[in-house]
């Protein structure tokens, strides 16, 4: 009697033993940590935010499930570690897509700095057509002076691009397409009215 209550003790104090002290997944906490600073130096937060505080929620309710396990008696961390592996995988699907997202803009800006300097060369062959007179001739001079704008917004923006600030560039060039395209439409218009009131003379 006496030797089978020593083999169930020693049998239940070898399954708390076992149970109790379940390695911490310290080398899979480390990783997904690893990775998410990597998609962060990529520019996740800026270029995918949306994505980037889907990853760190997602490695937030790992770590809360680590937590929960850490303070039971009977560990078991495999699905912590499952948690932890899949905020690995995403993460370097984050960081992916932030390089892809990061190439597109940079094609969208030199797409549009090309853009905007037609539509300023536009603008000024269009000045060289617009009717002159007292009232016109002002309204051209300062016409002029807002494609020199424009055009010196294009020169910061090809700089500012050169040093990696991709957002504000897009907002710099953005903005000044939206203006040019105005200016342009404007004078095409006057353009057009002078041209017709000419033909009925």
């Amino acid at each position: 009697m006496k030797t089978k209550y020593t083999f169930i003790s020693a049998l239940f104090i070898a399954i708390i033993g076992l149970s109790s002290c379940a390695e911490l997944p310290q080398a899979e906490v480390d990783a997904a940590n690893a990775a998410i600073e990597q998609a962060k130096a990529a520019g996740a937060d800026v270029y995918v935010a949306d994505q980037f505080q889907a990853l760190n929620d997602s490695m937030a309710v790992a770590m809360t499930n680590l937590e929960e396990q850490k303070s039971k008696f009977f560990k078991n961390y495999s699905k912590t570690v499952e948690k932890l592996n899949a905020v690995t995988e995403m993460a370097g699907q984050v960081t992916a897509n932030t390089n892809e997202a990061i190439e597109s803009l940079k094609a969208e800006i030199e797409f549009a700095i090309t853009e905007v300097q037609n539509l300023v060369v536009e603008g000024r062959n269009l000045i060289s057509e617009a009717p002159r007179g007292k009232e016109g001739a002002t309204a051209l001079v300062a016409i002029k002076a807002e494609l020199d704008v424009i055009e010196s917004a294009v020169n910061e923006s090809n700089a500012m691009y050169q040093n990696g600030e991709l957002k504000p560039t897009m907002e710099k060039l953005s903005a000044a397409r939206e203006k040019a395209s105005a200016i342009n439409t404007e004078l095409t218009e006057v353009i057009s009215k002078y041209k017709t009131a000419s033909n009925r003379k």
